[in-house]
């Protein structure tokens, strides 16, 4: 699951933190894999004309071909790894920390007496759409996350708030 929570410090036992991040579905192991897969598939056509004149005409090709894949799959990855939510619970405060891939964090903080939690299973942007609400204020939290797992936080965030208060 792409979440972590992880306890605060020891004085307020009810008190926790959890970090919320998009799916990496490539993995570094995968990387490689698929660049070696991708490089060996390239090499085909690249052997068979080894000797021609014709291979310098489809060399630049191949190389900017896989430049370009391994360029966009990287800054993918980079960008996917800034994106991520800070959720910090404690009983006198719940602070949320939207940290975009570019552009300034968002913050949102709220007494945790007044807070509601919210899956809207339709309605929203997304099915299952999770929210917090406080003093006509509404956040949404965990939109990179699929469905099961918003539902799957919507519950353990739910019993977590009740122990809180």
């Amino acid at each position: 699951m792409p979440y972590h929570w992880t306890p605060a410090d020891p004085p307020h036992e009810a008190a926790a933190h959890l970090r919320l991040w998009p799916h990496q579905s490539l993995e570094p192991a995968g990387f490689v894999t698929f660049f070696g897969v991708t490089a060996s598939l390239l090499a085909l056509p690249i052997l068979a004309l080894v000797g021609t004149s014709a291979l310098w005409g489809i060399l630049p090709f191949c190389v900017v071909v896989f430049w370009g894949m391994w360029a966009a799959l990287r800054l993918n990855g980079r960008r996917a790894s800034l994106t991520h939510e800070e959720l910090t619970l404690s009983p006198e405060r719940i602070t949320l920390e939207h940290v975009p891939s570019s552009g300034p964090a968002l913050l949102w903080e709220a007494n945790p007496h007044w807070v509601r939690l919210s899956l809207h299973e339709t309605g929203g942007p997304v099915p299952d759409y999770l929210t917090l609400r406080e003093s006509g204020r509404e956040v949404e939290l965990g939109a990179f996350l699929s469905e099961d797992e918003r539902r799957a936080l919507y519950r353990d965030l739910a019993d977590r708030l009740a122990r809180l208060r």
